[in-house]
């Protein structure tokens, strides 16, 4: 037979141990009511951060927070209170009919027409010439100036551009920033490349606020327009994200469930 203090330690021991594997199944328990640890999985994952103690607290909180709110609001008679409800029944409402219209354009897809129209629309924007450039890039104009004399005299610009050049992103390359526009470089620099011929290098330094560079042309085209199919997937969440082709849509879905339905 146990004695009266083997009974009691025995008694704690197995609480303990209840305990533990309580909360081995639960995130936490609140009062009473248990979180399930498969509601912590679903919001850590949600939170599209990487699974750790710390985010995994943070989410803990955020459950224990969300539980002592209901319970508080059932104790005093919130959830029973008919504005409140209103305002559930209005969410509820909000979330169901967000999902069936997403549902529907999921389903029902972007029509052609719409595609095509706004192709055309996105097309018009790629006017203008592309540039392919090269160019070496030095701190001081007296290094730039000899640069541009050893180029003169039958120097070899890419290999120089690859020792000498300060820019780490085109050096290793030769000093190639492969096709660019016009629009994406600084004005000093644009305004003398536009003015190169293909094969052609800068005859001074050009000045800008990197430093200074060495400019060469290899070449220039058209700016050509992507194909819709290249395109598309873009295209769509364009459209998609208009608030007017939205309300469209919308009255479209509205108006094919009126005509299946039967209202008396």
């Amino acid at each position: 037979m146990f004695n009266k203090r083997q009974f009691i330690a025995i008694s704690f021991l197995s609480a303990c141990l209840f305990s533990t594997a309580a909360l081995a199944q639960n995130a936490a328990i609140v009062n009473g009511k248990a979180i399930p640890k498969a509601q912590l999985d679903k919001l850590v994952q949600k939170s599209n951060q990487p699974d750790s103690p710390q985010v995994r607290e943070q989410a803990r909180e955020m459950l224990v927070t969300r539980e002592l709110v209901l319970q508080e609001a059932d104790k005093r008679g919130l959830i029973q209170k008919e504005s409140v409800r209103d305002q559930l029944e209005q969410s509820r409402m909000g979330v169901l009919i967000a999902a069936v219209f997403e549902d529907y354009v999921e389903k029902e897809g972007v029509a052609d027409s719409d595609l095509k129209a706004a192709y055309e629309s996105v097309k018009t924007q790629y006017t203008g010439k592309e540039y392919h450039v090269e160019h070496i890039l030095v701190e001081k104009e007296s290094d730039a100036k000899a640069i541009t004399a050893q180029l003169k005299a039958g120097g070899n610009f890419e290999e120089i551009a690859k020792v000498k050049s300060k820019d780490p992103g085109s050096a290793p390359n030769g000093g190639d920033l492969g096709w660019v526009s016009d629009k994406a470089l600084v004005p000093e620099f644009t305004k003398s490349m536009v003015t190169l011929k293909n094969g052609q290098i800068t005859d001074k330094p050009v000045k800008s606020q990197f430093g200074w560079h060495i400019i060469k042309m290899v070449d220039v085209r058209d700016v050509k327009a992507p194909s819709m199919e290249e395109i598309k997937d873009q295209l769509k969440q364009m459209i998609m994200s208009d608030q007017n082709w939205q309300k469209a849509k919308f009255s479209e879905m509205m108006q094919k469930f009126r005509s299946k339905a039967k209202i008396q």
